[in-house]
């Protein structure tokens, strides 16, 4: 019996969609420097990702200043105001370095939206709260798009090497790509599991210790640990001019 017209279309979206998606997701990450066909080695990828020290200090630095400004005043207007204004410092910072203005303001919104809600809670804690949400959103993606078998990593490592979506006809490749994805799902989740029994608690201080302890750290491990995953199933080819020199050299 042939597949009713509603599933033939659903089936055809569905690598349309993924092929968008994934197209997307790969120009940012060759943008952040993630190429598989660089010859940078792991630490010096994950450092490029992060942004070295100017990211971790970008990432650090605002909630590390409200936990400390809010734990040792109890002002949470000027605790906000700090974190907002150090976002702001590197927002300057990124715009006169001749960053893109997207990828300068993001963080600045990133940090106004943060605050807004403690400002009109008045409630320090809720200054996670965005957080939160992101983690879960993350890991949701991550997750559902393992179970529904499109898992991201593949979509994205796919556009990535120039392979596309035919790494789905590989069960190696698709078995990989799945528990990488549910890893970096349990990393967003794992995120929520610890910092929420602290927001419910409204203990600020150890909040903000523990967002970032599981920040950049266990960002950093995964991500090194899903390039080394990769490029040991992506071996790079032997570029024509080594083989040149290789030949070259058994001769003489």
């Amino acid at each position: 019996m042939p597949p009713a017209p509603e599933d033939a279309a659903a089936e055809a979206a569905e690598p349309r969609a993924a092929e968008v998606v994934g197209q997307a997701l790969s120009s940012a990450a060759r943008r952040a420097g993630i190429d598989p066909d660089s010859d940078v080695s792991t630490g010096h990828m994950v450092w490029q990702v992060i942004g070295g020290w100017r990211g971790v200090a970008e990432s650090v630095l605002p909630i590390l200043a409200f936990v400390v400004v809010y734990t040792a005043t109890r002002q949470l207007l000027l605790a906000l105001g700090l974190s907002v204004g150090i976002a702001a410092l590197f927002t300057v910072i990124r715009l006169v370095m001749k960053s893109p203005p997207v990828a300068a303001l993001s963080g600045l919104v990133a940090a106004v939206i943060a605050a807004g809600l403690p400002l009109f809670t008045g409630r320090a804690e809720d200054q996670f709260v965005i957080g939160f949400i992101t983690n879960i959103a993350y890991g949701a993606a991550f997750l559902i798009s393992a179970f529904v078998r499109w898992p991201l990593i593949g979509v994205v490592v796919g556009f990535l090497t120039g392979e596309g979506l035919s790494w789905r006809d590989d069960p190696r490749k698709r078995r990989l790509f799945f528990w990488l994805s549910i890893a970096w799902a349990g990393l967003f989740l794992l995120r929520l599991a610890v910092q929420l029994p602290f927001y419910f608690s409204k203990e600020v201080a150890a909040l903000g210790t523990v967002k970032i302890a599981m920040g950049i750290p266990f960002f950093a491990v995964l991500l090194a640990l899903t390039w080394i995953a990769v490029r040991r199933l992506y071996p790079r080819a032997e570029t024509p001019s080594h083989a040149q020199d290789g030949d070259a050299a058994s001769q003489g």
